[in-house]
């Protein structure tokens, strides 16, 4: 944000629903992508902000695809990190089909699992497991008596750029929401449906990938973002490959990160 508004934009980053220091929704268990879409749309409105670049890391890809999706007179361009398009019919949660039961999305779509696996830890030990699973090149797989949260030895360190004072404020932030609305989107929205007739984006888009990054492993990923086949639904998209980064690139590699964000913006304002 600082690199963004430093160049002359206007950096905005609200927490979602049940998030950081976001109020957890009135139905936690009804939360959905929609609404999401729906707050950035009351944002952008409250702001009196006619048109914006969306970004989006992780699952917020699928969150910055949907608004375009939904409002593209609203959207000067997209940028995405870790997730890449994926038409609305398919999802990273539907290759559970392809990888084990131990695959961390399909234990954490389980209603009750991921909460009692959580449950037996802090929120900020939860929160260093999780960035030490995801910023490993392999795809987080518990064994079949094995919890998610087993993956992590306590004595594993830290990531190189994800510091003890970085890890306590994140913790801290889950004191106010949990995890509840966490599990529920994404992992828990997999029947959520959409009246979109027309899935192909028009503005302008930059996808970044980690080379390391474990989402790559996914079975199908690799090839799809690889090849052309994310055009035919985002014609103009460029695809970046970091060639160390993980499925952190943004923390990991942040002066290159935002070179390649700020170049896009310069380009598309």
């Amino acid at each position: 944000m600082i690199a963004v508004a430093e160049a002359g934009f206007r950096a905005i980053a609200p927490d979602y629903r049940g998030y950081g220091l976001s109020d957890p929704p009135p139905e936690p268990d009804k939360a959905s992508f929609k609404d999401l879409v729906a707050d950035l749309l009351s944002l952008l409105d409250a702001l009196a902000i006619q048109k914006a670049f969306v970004i989006g890391k992780d699952f917020g890809a699928v969150v910055a695809y949907l608004f375009a999706l939904f409002h593209p007179h609203r959207v000067c361009g997209v940028i995405t990190m870790g997730v890449p398009y994926l038409p609305i019919n398919a999802s990273i949660s539907s290759t559970a089909d392809h990888l084990p039961e131990g695959f961390y999305v399909a234990r954490w779509q389980q209603p009750g699992r991921a909460e009692a696996d959580f449950g037996r830890f802090d929120n900020k030990t939860v929160v260093r497991n999780v960035y030490t699973l995801f910023s490993r090149s392999e795809i987080p797989i518990a064994r079949e008596n094995q919890e998610i949260m087993d993956l992590v030895d306590s004595s594993t360190p830290l990531p190189p750029w994800f510091s003890e004072e970085d890890l306590a404020n994140y913790g801290s932030l889950y004191q106010n929401s949990g995890f509840q609305t966490a599990l529920k989107v994404p992992y828990r929205c997999k029947s959520e449906t959409y009246n979109i007739t027309n899935e192909k984006v028009e503005v302008p888009a930059l996808f970044i990938m980690g080379e390391k990054d474990y989402v790559i492993k996914i079975p199908g990923m690799e090839d799809y973002i690889r090849s052309d086949r994310m055009k035919a639904f985002v014609p103009k998209v460029e695809t970046v490959f970091v060639p160390e980064g993980s499925h952190f690139v943004q923390e990991q590699f942040p002066q290159q990160v935002n070179h390649l964000i700020l170049n896009f913006l310069q380009k598309n304002a």
